[in-house]
């Protein structure tokens, strides 16, 4: 059996230049160059059929580490709580009022970006704060 060598997260969006763009801020990814032939994003996306422009965008992580995150166009709204989020990572190594420091500090980043705070969880240890991405989809600072 084969393993996987490199995945990449979907995301299902309304609009996903946007939201593609907000998710390189939260986690210092960027946009990928546009494919061969093309000098720029805008000459790609002129190249293409009306109906699939600003389709999709994606963004990775400039470390080559992480995975390529994807976002595509669909016509539905989101309707209930995803199946699977992300966890941003920023408080490692840190415990108890350090580390609430730390997952505050990246909270109050993010707000001005649209991310939206859902809540505080912490039990004097160990924290976590849920929040929302500018489409509402879940994802965590933990």
């Amino acid at each position: 059996m084969s393993s996987i060598k490199q995945f990449q997260v979907t995301f299902d969006c309304a609009e996903p230049e946007r939201l593609a763009r907000f998710w390189c801020e939260v986690l210092g990814y960027v946009v990928p160059p546009p494919p061969e032939r093309f000098a720029t994003w805008d000459d790609f996306k002129r190249s293409q059929p009306s109906e699939q422009q600003d389709s999709w965008f994606a963004c990775i992580d400039p470390s080559g580490i992480g995975p390529r995150l994807f976002f595509q166009r669909v016509p539905e709204g989101k309707a209930v709580k995803n199946r699977v989020h992300l966890d941003v990572r920023v408080g490692t190594g840190l415990v108890g009022e350090e580390r609430l420091a730390a997952l505050e500090a990246e909270r109050a980043r993010l707000e001005p970006l649209g991310a939206v705070h859902v809540q505080t969880l912490y039990d004097g240890h160990d924290a976590c704060i849920p929040m929302l991405d500018i489409e509402g989809n879940e994802f965590c600072i933990d």
